[in-house]
């Protein structure tokens, strides 16, 4: 091997590599871009398979990673966020959506200012100029985006300036020939390559590399281009190890799509190339490629999209649920906290998943404030109370986990806040069952008929209006609506009055000796924990009004 052959393979890896990191950075500045338009499209999420097929399209093109989005879709379904019915659509919108840096890097084919030898500085002086220059948030977004296209079309124009000497070398006319001449070959080409580097767009990045120096014919492209569509299937599988049978179906539902468009559009491609032999040995363009990537991926999702739900029967099929299986599946229904690793790979939707769990972990908690009441009236729900302390106890030590593995490095400001805010949201309701609990605690020591019937008023008053104060802490957090802030300081600020007025009136009480000693002593601890619980449910409101002003 001469020095020459070996720095130009070393050069071809250096640009594979430029690529795969433009396309990072590319994928982090439109992620950041987007913000919360992209958490946004969770909420499309519907049994509406076409929707899902668009959501899928758009997440994809933001994060521009169908492996990823796919894995992301292994998670929801794990996690129980989303159905098989609801996947099958993203899932095809994914395989589209992958198409976008297809394009962006056979752009250099459209004319001499966008070759990348051209483009590709001009990206990187402006974007670094941006970077520099600027503090702003969303001008840093920008200059991310520019940065990483730059270095993507670097990492391109390297790639093909290191094939360029061996252009007209018969090794590479004859090594396509031959896969050209084996459609199986191709495939597995195809593949693996895009098995081992676990992304079909940088895959298809070197194909388009090859084709821009004139060196890959039709014939063996096209078959390499379906292997790579196959071979992105790999990390969604890998993924799915460890995970529920229905995210492991979800798996499967991804490399069935694959490989039904494969033998598809290989069947017919196959008997074109040997009506026209001569098409089959021309070369084909890096826009071509990428035409052909898009039709291959549109046409399998417009024949496979009414069969939806054949590939959800097939996929349960091949992962069958067993008797112990269905008793698991029983059983996952019951896990308290839905929450997956898998999502922390795109961080902004995995803070989806925290707000919704810590709403659910709120909603135990105002089911908890509703007990406290009976257990100091009637010593009843006393134990329910118990329970849900320790169901809040589970929430807050695994959404804290969860939280603490969050990559914040790919996050904008607010979403950086709104982690900080989720943790602090998480400490806050687990103090509200700390305090139903010390209630309840109390409860079980009163005798029977403890409190005078002023006392048993003012109870009911209290824990009422505690009650009102977080499920409208709780509405304007689910609804994003800080208009109903007024309504939360409200009940609040009646809790802090009431606090003071009971405790003068019970010590008037205690004077007239209409109510026992230790019963008063029960009381007033009673309605300091229920001040503290309507102070822990404004924060929860006022963490998320601080996001929206500031922001």
């Amino acid at each position: 091997m001469t020095m020459d052959l070996l720095q130009d393979i070393m050069l071809f890896f250096g640009g594979l590599g430029m690529f795969i990191y433009g396309m990072q950075i590319m994928a982090e500045g439109l992620q950041n871009s987007a913000g919360s338009k992209t958490r946004k499209l969770l909420g499309l999420l519907t049994n509406n398979r076409l929707l899902g097929v668009l959501v899928g399209a758009l997440i994809t093109a933001i994060i521009q990673s169908s492996s990823a989005t796919t894995v992301m879709v292994v998670g929801f379904v794990n996690a129980q966020i989303m159905n098989l019915s609801q996947a099958v659509g993203v899932i095809m919108g994914a395989n589209i959506g992958t198409t976008m840096t297809a394009w962006l890097v056979s752009m250099s084919e459209w004319g001499s200012l966008l070759k990348p030898d051209f483009f590709a500085p001009i990206l990187l002086v402006v974007g670094v100029g941006m970077m520099l220059f600027s503090k702003k948030e969303k001008v840093k977004d920008g200059a991310n985006i520019l940065v990483g296209f730059g270095i993507l079309f670097l990492g391109l124009s390297t790639m093909s300036g290191s094939i360029e000497p061996y252009a007209d070398s018969p090794i590479f006319s004859q090594a396509f020939t031959v896969i050209g001449n084996n459609p199986i070959l191709g495939l597995l080409v195809g593949a693996g390559v895009t098995g081992i580097i676990q992304s079909s767009s940088a895959s298809m990045g070197i194909l388009q590399a090859l084709a821009m120096n004139g060196i890959v014919n039709w014939g063996s492209a096209v078959f390499i281009a379906l292997g790579q569509n196959i071979g992105t299937c790999v990390t969604a599988i890998i993924s799915c190890v460890g995970a529920n049978k229905n995210a492991k179906r979800a798996a499967v539902i991804h490399l069935l799509f694959n490989c039904i468009g494969a033998i598809i559009f290989g069947a017919i491609c196959w008997f074109v190339f040997i009506a026209r032999p001569d098409l089959a040995m021309s070369n084909v363009t890096s826009t071509e490629l990428a035409i052909f990537h898009t039709c291959f991926n549109v046409c399998t999702t417009i024949i496979l999209f009414p069969f939806a739900n054949k590939l959800v029967s097939l996929s349960k099929v091949i992962i069958k649920d067993s008797v112990e299986g269905d008793a698991a599946s029983e059983n996952e229904g019951e896990v308290l906290v839905k929450l997956d690793e898998r999502l922390l790979q795109t961080p902004s939707f995995a803070l989806v998943r925290v707000n919704r769990e810590i709403e659910k972990m709120g909603q135990l908690a105002l089911e908890s404030i509703a007990y406290t009441k009976d257990a100091l009236l009637e010593k009843k729900n006393i134990d329910k109370i118990y329970d849900l302390e320790k169901k809040i106890n589970e929430y807050e030590r695994q959404l804290s986990e969860f939280i603490s593995l969050m990559d914040l490095s790919t996050l904008s400001e607010k979403e950086q806040l709104q982690v900080k805010h989720a943790l602090l949201a998480v400490s806050d309701v687990e103090r509200i069952g700390d305090h139903c609990r010390n209630i309840a605690d109390m409860a079980k020591d009163l005798e029977e008929d403890a409190f005078s019937q002023s006392a048993k008023d003012d109870i009911e008053i209290i824990s009422n209006q505690c009650y009102k104060t977080l499920r409208w802490a709780l509405d304007l957090r689910a609804d994003l609506d800080v208009t109903k802030i007024e309504k939360v300081e409200k009940h609040e600020t009646k809790v802090d009055k009431m606090q003071d007025q009971m405790r003068e009136g019970h010590i008037q009480r205690l004077i007239d000796k209409k109510c026992q000693v230790e019963a008063g002593i029960i009381f007033l601890d009673s309605v300091s924990d229920y001040e503290r619980i309507s102070d822990h449910a404004e924060n929860l409101a006022k963490y998320v009004v601080e996001e929206e002003e500031k922001f």
